[in-house]
């Protein structure tokens, strides 16, 4: 096991497990509690800012599950039995008169009296329209009883949980029209780089576009952040200076790019000068340089500048510390134990994420896993695992994270 770096020690490389602990750590340490309540339909992807508990029984009342006929067993001596009402779904039945069977349909209340529905098809009508039951009943049996799904004062959703097509359609069961959220997240996203600049310009000579805030800006609008984009940050110290200052009501600074010890790197001179600056050097590959730090008391997550290197670490890092912000406990994603489908003869000291994706079971990666190349994510359907120190041969089993649990 490599031994946990400490702040502002570059000598050792940090476990990725550490570095997370220490980013939910802080998250923790500054929380955000305020909240706004919104209309069901718009809190898709929000945090429920409290628990949410049970109003009413689900079902209110007994109801059927089948398509069939209500009746009570001891009424049933092999004869068959008058049809004394026919009971849809929205209706309120009356109580079911002695010796006698209510046709019912599915959802619909089962009239007081019954302790029994058969279904349709163990059901034959005579000729008078009396009802024979072919086969052996149970109490209880196709009956949902009140309450199966919720009771009142039950504890549906905690506070913290991330809502989605299914939180809210459950909330929607028990009448909620309206939940209090968590606000926003406000990211401020910015590049740093003289060679950097946007798509549409002409490029000049040493100079790149940017990749980065188009990807950041737009992942962190899916987990539903306030993004304000802070552009590129030239070479220059007072225009880096000010920048900053501008954003003085946002909850997180993330940057691109390199902040480390060199000259040039005003970004963190000026988080030097005026908040405090760590520098982790991390077990991960891609993505050793990490930073963390403060300016005017806002948090500031640098990360690497090459594009393949600032998804590892934002899917892997930065996306569990912004849930954590917002008092998600679960922030980790899935994954999933797979076949490798290839061979890694060459164990490295660092945790290697490659893109790759799933091809009959297995687990592919991409033929060139340079952290500058972004197709290989476009190619990839997800990341897999490669521990440290480990070599594979095909058919070892390796962890695969699918990009669906980090991108939304």
């Amino acid at each position: 096991m490599n031994p946990v770096g400490k702040p502002g020690k570059t000598g050792s490389l940090m476990p990725v497990e550490a570095a997370l602990a220490r980013l939910l750590e802080m998250a923790e340490a500054s929380r955000i509690f305020e909240r706004e309540r919104l209309p069901l339909a718009q809190a898709q992807g929000r945090v429920l800012a409290e628990d949410l508990l049970s109003t009413l029984d689900l079902p209110p009342w007994p109801n059927s599950a089948m398509d069939g006929y209500a009746l009570r067993m001891a009424d049933w001596t092999g004869e068959p039995l008058t049809v004394s009402q026919k009971i849809f779904a929205g209706q309120a039945p009356a109580p079911l008169e002695p010796g006698t069977c209510a046709r019912i349909f599915t959802g619909a209340p089962v009239p007081a009296g019954a302790d029994c529905v058969e279904m349709q098809e163990n059901a034959d009508v005579q000729a008078d329209e009396r009802v024979r039951f072919t086969e052996v009943m149970t109490p209880g049996q196709n009956i949902r009883p009140q309450g199966q799904e919720t009771t009142v004062g039950e504890l549906i959703l905690s506070a913290g949980t991330r809502l989605g097509p299914i939180e809210q359609g459950l909330a929607a069961s028990l009448g909620c029209a309206e939940l209090d959220v968590i606000r926003k997240v406000r990211v401020a996203v910015l590049s740093t780089g003289d060679e950097l600049i946007e798509p549409g310009q002409a490029l000049g000579p040493g100079q790149i576009y940017n990749s980065n805030r188009v990807l950041l800006c737009s992942w962190l609008q899916r987990l539903g952040c306030e993004v304000i984009d802070a552009g590129i940050l030239p070479d220059n110290l007072e225009t880096t200076r000010a920048r900053l200052g501008e954003l003085k009501d946002v909850d997180l600074i993330l940057s691109t790019g390199g902040v480390s010890v060199g000259e040039a790197d005003f970004l963190g001179i000026a988080l030097r000068e005026e908040g405090e600056l760590t520098l982790w050097k991390l077990a991960i590959k891609p993505g050793k340089p990490l930073t963390f730090g403060h300016f005017r008391g806002v948090p500031v997550i640098g990360l690497p500048g090459n594009p393949a290197s600032t998804l590892v670490t934002f899917a892997l890092l930065a996306r569990p510390y912004l849930l954590r912000r917002q008092g998600v406990q679960d922030v980790e994603p899935l994954n999933v134990q797979v076949p490798a489908g290839f061979d890694w003869p060459q164990a490295g000291n660092r945790r290697e994420y490659l893109r790759g994706r799933l091809e009959n079971g297995r687990a592919i990666i991409y033929r060139n896993q340079s952290s500058g190349v972004l197709r290989s994510a476009a190619w990839a359907d997800g990341l897999v695992e490669v521990l440290e120190g480990r070599t594979l041969v095909q058919g070892d089993s390796v962890n695969f994270i699918p990009l669906s649990e980090v991108l939304g």
